[in-house]
């Protein structure tokens, strides 16, 4: 009887963590998409958002500190529990992360655009892809899976560069839109950072699986 609510502990905390990884998606494509289209009210979804997300992240780590403290896990068990606590605070971050995109939505809903947004959307939709399968590889065990994900972060690096020398290139020849494109640099770095962590991810993903501690930024 204790193993077997042990066992399902174990289960309940694989399904949180999905959970935490479909909420930090759909956060960081709606802060996206508020400040793509100006949707205020979406911005403040997004924020209120953060709340659910932190909530879940606390469940998780007294789940697993309960766990450890208790069931004294070993081997397989031991690295799932440390795997799952390192991922929840990746994913806490980029929760974050995309709560300061909402944030410059509602500072910036009334002001143009200083460059057409089509990169930074682009760099969203990438990392909502990642995150996706990065918890596939999570629940299915796919160390290769999670190798290629971490591969993916090239994208997100190569987008960025290319956003802020076009903005530097907009404040040095147009220094009255330095603000606004202030405000579209700190957007690409958030999901530069974002990118990072889902790395992070795919790492915590291998040890999980194999006990191996890799590098795959």
């Amino acid at each position: 009887m204790v193993r077997e609510v042990y066992h399902k502990d174990l289960h309940r905390l694989k399904e949180d963590i999905v959970n935490m990884g479909n909420l930090v998606g759909t956060a960081i494509g709606e802060s996206v998409l508020s400040l793509k289209n100006r949707d205020v009210e979406m911005a403040q979804k997004v924020i209120d958002m953060d709340n659910e997300i932190d909530a879940v992240d606390h469940d998780i780590e007294e789940n697993c500190m309960r766990l450890l403290a208790l069931q004294q896990p070993m081997a397989r068990d031991l690295r799932l529990i440390i795997s799952v606590l390192k991922m929840s605070i990746d994913l806490e971050r980029m929760g974050d992360l995309a709560l300061e995109i909402a944030v410059i939505t509602k500072m910036t809903a009334n002001v143009p655009f200083v460059k057409p947004l089509v990169d930074i959307p682009r760099m969203s939709d990438i990392c909502q892809e990642m995150i996706k399968d990065c918890m596939k590889a999570f629940e299915n065990k796919d160390v290769e899976l999670a190798r290629q994900i971490a591969r993916r972060d090239d994208e997100i690096d190569a987008l960025f560069d290319q956003i802020r020398r076009e903005l530097i290139t907009i404040m040095i020849e147009e220094p009255k839109k330095i603000t606004g494109a202030q405000h579209l640099t700190f957007v690409a770095r958030y999901l530069e950072r974002i990118g990072d962590h889902i790395t992070n991810l795919c790492e915590s993903v291998v040890f999980m699986v194999t006990g191996e501690r890799v590098e795959l930024n």
